[in-house]
């Protein structure tokens, strides 16, 4: 007989919506830098959150990007900071959807990429490491990351005509922070950061930043966008946007706290956006994909044409967008 009634409840439960908000969001964080530093920095952005929402809040960290896009994909991440590159991914494979973006401490709109190398190097200009680059060793950003790969790829070399994977001596994927390190540490002779990661660098590792040497730095990147699954709940939805949009704004101390824990982050404060956050970056892949096919020399002059024109058309398709927007 209990057991009838309680299973009477859970499905009245069901049909009203009432079991639908998870009691637990898995919050996903990109490997930026090592996992003891980014639980550190986000942990208390987290415990917020937890507060104000009502939910069990947890962060989830993996040894790369990938790693949080395929957690998302697979429902183990609900929510989480990523890249624009890496918000691509979500959105296009793990049913991700775009809700928020950063803003940044120090008022800029955005970040950069950065070519370093160490003070002593007798690499003295971008030039020389685009000419030299069989002499060098190379440490490469995460392939899912807007500033160690996508920006720099097209930039760096797509522009310049060079594939990375050929072009140096050898090659070493590691996050901002690693090749900031293996940089100081001379093990390898120029890396990819980005100008994030080596603001905390700076001041985690003043003596170790000494020996960095920047020698390129991009155009600028906007600012990193906060990505859900678009399956949860409008009520979830809701309630997690509203936290994070009020979240260090106003001149209370309680928002000066949170604005502190934002700019430990290197971020300020959080606005309103959308999926069309990521147009301009997939514009930057189609670009670095025409680069590409337009200098490769063993392509067929038929199926270049045929390429050039689907990437051409998939261009207009996201310009077209772009001014839908404004």
């Amino acid at each position: 007989m209990f057991r009838k009634i309680f299973a009477s409840i859970f499905a009245a439960l069901a049909c009203t919506g009432a079991l639908a908000e998870p009691v637990e969001i898995n919050f996903g964080v990109i490997s930026t830098e090592s996992t003891a530093n980014l639980k550190a920095d986000w942990q208390p952005v987290l415990d917020d959150m937890e507060k104000n929402t009502g939910y069990k809040v947890k962060a989830f960290f993996a040894n790369d990007y990938a790693g949080i896009i395929e957690a998302m994909r697979f429902g183990k991440v609900q929510m989480a900071w990523m890249g624009n590159k890496s918000g691509m991914e979500a959105v296009d494979r793990a049913n991700g959807e775009v809700f928020a973006q950063m803003t940044y401490a120090d008022g800029s709109p955005g970040y950069w990429s950065l070519l370093i190398t160490h003070k002593d190097s007798p690499y003295k200009a971008v030039e020389d490491v685009l000419k030299h680059g069989k002499e060098i060793n190379y440490g490469a950003g995460d392939p899912q990351s807007t500033s160690g790969t996508l920006v720099p790829g097209y930039y760096l070399y797509a522009l310049n005509g060079i594939d990375p994977k050929t072009h140096y001596k050898s090659l070493r994927v590691g996050n901002h922070e690693s090749n900031l390190m293996a940089v100081a540490a001379k093990q390898v002779d120029v890396a990819i950061t980005n100008t994030e990661v080596w603001g905390k660098f700076q001041k985690r590792e003043p003596e170790k930043a000494q020996n960095v040497r920047i020698l390129w730095k991009s155009p600028l990147i906007a600012a990193d966008p906060l990505i859900w699954r678009a399956d949860l709940p409008a009520d979830v939805k809701a309630k997690v946007k509203s936290f994070f949009l009020a979240y260090g704004r106003g001149d209370s101390a309680e928002a000066k706290r949170e604005l502190a824990n934002m700019n430990k982050l290197t971020f300020g404060t959080f606005n309103d956006s959308s999926n069309k956050q990521l147009v301009p970056f997939r514009q930057l892949e189609l670009f670095k994909e025409k680069a590409k096919v337009e200098a490769d020399e063993n392509m067929n002059a038929a199926a270049k044409q045929a390429k050039l024109a689907e990437i051409a058309k998939k261009l207009t398709s996201l310009n077209d967008q772009l001014a839908a927007a404004k």
